[in-house]
C-alpha cells in the first residue's frame, strides 16, 4: 500500500437569511469553501439550481481541478524530461447531464491544454520538442493525475497545437 494523504475542508454555509430553510427559494445557496488559513473561497450552487453566478460552483471547481491536476502532472514531468515549458493554459470544459428526477452526473471533461516551449528547447536524448513529445507528456500526465484517476467519467486531453517562445534577438556589441 503506498503513501495516504489526507485533504480537509470546512463548507460553510452562509444563505440561511432570515428564514433558513423554510421554501426551496426562501435561501440562499450562498457557502465559503475554508482550506486551512487560505482566504475562503466563495461559494454557491450553480445558477440553473438558483446560485449565484458570481461565486464558484462545485462543477465548476471539479472541471478545475482536472486541469489543475493535469497541467501540474505535466509540468513535473516535462521538467524531468528537460523539456522547458514557459507557458500554459486550459480550456477544459465538462459536460453534466440532470435527469428529470433531478439526479445528474458528469459525462465527460475535455480538456485542451494549451503549452509554449522555449525556442531550441531540446530533450536529453537531443530530440526536439514536436507534438508527438508533447503529446507523450500529456499522455503520462493523465495517467498520473490523481483527480482524473479517481472520478468515473471520461476525462479527455486534446492539446492545442503547441507554441514556440521566439528566440530572443541578442544585437552585437557595436565597436
Amino acid at each position: 500500500m503506498g503513501l495516504l494523504h489526507t485533504y480537509s475542508a470546512d463548507v460553510v454555509w452562509t444563505g440561511a437569511g432570515a428564514s433558513g430553510t423554510t421554501g426551496y427559494t426562501s435561501y440562499s445557496r450562498d457557502h465559503d469553501v475554508r482550506i486551512g488559513a487560505k482566504p475562503p473561497l466563495p461559494g454557491s450552487a450553480d445558477p440553473a439550481f438558483r446560485g449565484d453566478p458570481a461565486r464558484y460552483s462545485p462543477e465548476e471547481l471539479l472541471v478545475a481541478a482536472l486541469a489543475q491536476c493535469h497541467m501540474l502532472w505535466f509540468l513535473h514531468l516535462a521538467a524531468t524530461d528537460g523539456v522547458v515549458v514557459t507557458g500554459y493554459t486550459d480550456r477544459a470544459h465538462g459536460t453534466m447531464r440532470v435527469e428529470a428526477a433531478g439526479h445528474g452526473q458528469f459525462t465527460e471533461v475535455v480538456l485542451r491544454p494549451s503549452v509554449t516551449v522555449a525556442a531550441g528547447s531540446r530533450v536529453e536524448d537531443g530530440g526536439a520538442v514536436d507534438d508527438a513529445r508533447l503529446g507523450a507528456l500529456h499522455v503520462r500526465a493523465h495517467e498520473h493525475c490523481f483527480i482524473a484517476r479517481s472520478v468515473n467519467f471520461p476525462v479527455r486531453c486534446e492539446p492545442c497545437t503547441p507554441r514556440t517562445e521566439p528566440t530572443p534577438v541578442v544585437a552585437a556589441p557595436s565597436a
